[in-house]
């Protein structure tokens, strides 16, 4: 049997709006969105220039119905590289490009085949004495175990099964084709080549069953490196599994611990010392930061209160650190450092607290705010509304954010009196 090398790559989701992103900073989602293209261009370069055998694409290569014909134009171009150099592609389709999602469609090179949604096929690379076997979603939402219906491995033939899956569950992806390792491994196949979840994971050795994940991250629920797979087999064995690198830009988080830190400028050093490590991690790449701060700190209520200029320094210590690391989103989780109680004189001023306090945890304060945020997400453009948080923080979180900004206001207005 001979030896070669393909590439297993899925979840390209070409035409991703990025819509959340589009709302906060349309130039950098426009720039995302074109390193979605980057990343399946430097994808089909480094296999011509590595001479695979062939392509596997497990699903999910377009995002969505197609607002025109750019995306396919777009990915038909690429193939077409491919298709010159020799080397074939298989693909299948996953629940976001679905027959009943995508519904328009451009001629692709010949070398280009997609199993069928209906029922299981098998494509043969005859020279090879390789047998590919898939099938794809007919809807969005499949709910059946498709792999049971797979058929035997061809004899004497490397055997790639491809699947667009999350398996047993994978959250926060949705339970499409549910199926187990064990029914994978149990169809005797060499190679089971998944999509579906967005993280790279090989979740079995013998035979090798793996998600490569996304080639490119959209948004901060996907952090990290992105990219294919690169399989070697010889003598109808895999001896070789190593991950390629396509992605253009990424998504991080930051967390930092403010125990320690006094002072404004000890604050924005650390901040600046801490994107430094994601700077250089990045390599270049065009990166989106959320800043955590979590941790009791004596710099809350400042923060709170001058929370738009604090967002503005970070910004300017991401532009230190390198000129394309933008600030995605500062999420404040930074509490009141704990003090010892005072006893209070009859000549004292109205002790506030328990009021303030009674605005964070009454329910029915909680839910009168529930339905002014609601009114206020109904109307956010672009989709921003949908996200779990529209508004940056959960409704707890906003109304601490609200007692702390009253706090530092009516700080500033006794030492004005004091005066």
């Amino acid at each position: 049997m001979a030896s070669f090398t393909f590439l297993h790559a899925a979840d390209l989701h070409l035409g991703s709006p990025l819509q959340g992103l589009s709302v906060k900073d349309p130039d950098i989602a426009a720039r995302f969105a074109e390193a979605i293209r980057r990343a399946f261009q430097n994808l089909v370069a480094q296999a011509i220039e590595r001479k695979v055998a062939f392509l596997v694409i497990a699903g999910d290569i377009y995002d969505g119905e197609w607002p025109d014909n750019n995306v396919g134009l777009f990915f038909n171009r690429e193939v077409a590289r491919l298709d010159r150099a020799g080397i074939p592609v298989f693909l299948l389709k996953g629940n976001h490009d679905a027959d009943s999602v995508v519904t328009k469609s451009i001629a692709l090179p010949g070398s280009v085949h997609a199993f069928d949604t209906a029922k299981p096929e098998s494509f043969r690379i005859d020279d090879l004495k390789v047998a590919l076997h898939g099938q794809g979603f007919r809807e969005r939402a499949e709910r059946n175990n498709l792999a049971l219906a797979y058929p035997p491995p061809v004899p004497g033939y490397f055997n790639v099964g491809v699947l667009h899956t999350a398996l047993t569950g994978r959250p926060p992806h949705a339970s499409y084709a549910p199926c187990s390792a064990e029914e994978l491994a149990a169809r005797g196949y060499d190679y089971w080549a998944l999509g579906h979840v967005h993280d790279f994971e090989i979740v079995a050795e013998d035979p090798p069953i793996v998600f490569p994940g996304n080639l490119q991250a959209r948004s901060i629920r996907e952090t990290g490196e992105k990219g294919a797979v690169l399989v070697t087999v010889e003598d109808g064995h895999v001896t070789n599994k190593e991950r390629l690198l396509v992605d253009e830009a990424r998504f991080a988080e930051a967390t930092l611990d403010l125990a320690g830190i006094e002072t404004m400028p000890q604050l924005l050093t650390a901040v600046e010392e801490r994107i430094a490590t994601h700077a250089e991690a990045a390599k270049d790449r065009l990166l989106a930061l959320r800043l955590r701060l979590t941790g009791p700190s004596p710099l809350r209520r400042r923060l709170v209160a001058d929370r738009a200029n604090f967002v503005d320094d970070v910004q300017a210590a991401c532009h230190r650190c390198h000129p394309d690391i933008w600030l995605e989103k500062l999420d404040l989780r930074v509490s009141e450092p704990a003090t010892p109680a005072q006893a209070v004189s009859p000549d004292q001023k109205l002790d506030i607290e328990p009021l303030l306090q009674t605005l964070v945890h009454d329910p029915e304060i909680a839910e009168q705010a529930e339905a002014i945020i609601a009114e206020i997400t109904a109307k956010l453009p672009g989709g921003l509304g949908a996200e779990k948080t529209p508004l940056g923080a959960d409704t707890t979180a906003l109304l601490a954010e609200a007692a702390d900004f009253l706090r530092v206001r009516l700080a500033a207005e006794e030492d004005t009196d004091a005066l």
